[in-house]
């Protein structure tokens, strides 16, 4: 995945695509595969990094939603639930089941829980991972040995996905560019291209370069996640917003507040909300909130009253109370959740993701999970082959495995999350050994991997590389910053950019971790 390949073709090829795709994130990055899947050209265009927004930000599961059930939505669950199935034996390198129990304090729980785990059971069928069963008392405290002991009854135990969120992101760009898709990031869609008010293709910027391009295309689908509605409004200057914004966050702890394997969750806390306390990296990530907000950006922030809930549950449930100073990390995600149309659209719905085409053409694609992320992709590729009039062809992607998919067991930690390309990281190390040392002793990466991010999974910035390719930002903020100018110095190099680059790229992150700190 070479960006300068990319752009290249961008600026070369004269045909039209069969399908542009504005956004990089969970939803755009599946629809480049499942229409490079099929056969089709593809162009996707990122303004930031690939999993920039939303699509890094989330509780890092893989899950049928255990709330939706409580809700009677049996047919999201169901549809979650094979998702769920087919992304673990598609990428097992990224994907793997996690146990969690539900901690028991009132005699009622018990049965409640367990037969509603039970009944989850049942709609995996036979993609489930394992079997819900009741735990007593002391089994419960032998899986979560930190839990809050004081009243506890005994616990319920299910078992759901686990994944690396934008580990996965980059993997799916790797997947659609070997299927032959042009993928790239830093292009800012800048408007679109209309022939009789129909659109056929869009403005592209790079904003590495300033250089503009226009691409046709036969169909355009707008997957920017919480920047839909502007994207729409490049179509029709009018259009009423559909997605309303909400904002979750997650604090990291140390491992030690959580050390065993099992997750910890609580299906209702006193507000009614889901918590989640799950091992990840060998760290804690507890979460999360669902705030409402009448904004959107790159970089949403934790709230007061958000980093208060968190940290007044984790201290409910856990029996170490963590302080602030044990907080490693904390950050904020938006949740894109759709509202309606504007009576000008089309809609075509898939209960919890939205597929919409105005009057001109343009597909919009929203709300939806990383779950079901390929079933969106399947529903809006359907929906751009009647639309763009080219050939329709039968999804492909049910059974794809994901670019790094492997089986084989990988015992260096750091080296998991790359899959079947851990050994090409390992190679650069041996022919270089001044690339086997980490980047800060108190994180797990090498510059080996920093290396590798640049040349072959298309990193810019020292951004790229710990927040999104490493997950060194959400691990230990404090630690990436002292990181950054060494992971400058690498990429400097590799990109071969100017001391001065180096230095702004040090400050600009310094700016963005800082606030990955937790203060309250």
């Amino acid at each position: 995945m070479n960006r300068n390949s990319a752009i290249n073709r961008i600026r070369n090829d004269s045909e039209p695509f069969d399908v542009v795709i504005i956004g990089g994130g969970a939803s755009g990055l599946g629809a480049a595969v499942d229409a490079a899947a099929r056969g089709h050209s593809v162009a996707l265009f990122e303004q930031s990094d690939f999993a920039k927004g939303t699509s890094s930000r989330s509780t890092k599961l893989v899950h049928g939603g255990v709330r939706y059930l409580q809700q009677g939505n049996v047919s999201l669950v169901l549809e979650a639930l094979r998702e769920r199935g087919r992304l673990t034996r598609n990428a097992p390198h990224l994907v793997r089941s996690q146990a969690f129990v539900i901690p028991n304090y009132s005699w009622w729980e018990g049965p409640f829980y367990g037969i509603g785990m039970k009944v989850y059971d049942q709609l995996a069928g036979k993609l489930g991972l394992a079997p819900s069963r009741h735990l007593s008392r002391e089994e419960t405290i032998k899986q979560i040995p930190t839990v809050e002991q004081k009243n506890l009854i005994g616990g319920v135990i299910y078992h759901d996905g686990q994944f690396d969120d934008s580990r996965l992101a980059v993997n799916l760009a790797q997947t659609a560019t070997d299927l032959g898709a042009v993928v790239v990031n830093y292009c800012k869609c800048v408007g679109l291209v209309k022939e009789n008010d129909v659109v056929c293709g869009v403005e592209i910027k790079d904003t590495e370069t300033g250089d503009e391009y226009q691409v046709r295309a036969r169909s355009v689908i707008n997957a920017t996640g919480v920047f839909v509605d502007d994207v729409r409004r490049m179509d029709e200057p009018k259009a009423k917003n559909i997605v309303a914004v909400s904002q979750g966050i997650h604090i990291v702890l140390p491992k030690s507040f959580l050390p065993g394997n099992a997750a910890i969750m609580i299906p209702k806390t006193a507000d009614g909300r889901v918590l989640f306390a799950v091992p990840w990296h060998d760290h804690v990530v507890v979460g999360t909130t669902d705030t409402p907000l009448n904004e959107h950006s790159l970089e949403p922030r934790a709230l007061p009253e958000e980093k208060e809930f968190v940290m007044s549950h984790a201290r409910k449930y856990l029996a170490k109370d963590p302080s602030d100073s044990d907080v490693l990390s904390i950050f904020a995600g938006l949740r894109p959740l759709v509202k309606a149309g504007d009576g000008s659209d089309t809609a075509a719905l898939s209960r919890d993701h939205t597929i919409m085409i105005s009057g001109s053409g343009l597909i919009t694609l929203t709300g939806g999970k990383w779950t079901t992320y390929r079933k969106m992709a399947e529903d809006v590729i359907d929906q751009a082959e009647t639309l763009g009039g080219f050939d329709s062809k039968p999804c492909q992607t049910k059974d794809l495995q994901i670019h790094g998919w492997t089986k084989a067991v990988i015992e260096e930690s750091n080296l998991k999350p790359y899959g079947a390309d851990a050994h090409k990281i390992k190679e650069l190390a041996v022919a270089d050994s001044t690339l086997q040392s980490k980047v800060h002793p108190d994180l797990n990466l090498t510059k080996a991997e920093v290396v590798w991010h640049a040349r072959h999974e298309m990193a810019r910035t020292v951004e790229d590389v710990l927040a999104r390719r490493s997950r060194s930002l959400l691990l230990n903020a404090k630690a990436s910053i002292e990181a950054a100018p060494y992971v400058a110095d690498i990429l400097g190099k590799e990109l071969h950019q100017s001391a001065e680059w180096e230095s702004e790229q040090v400050a600009a992150y310094t700016s963005l971790a800082k606030e990955y700190v937790f203060s309250l």
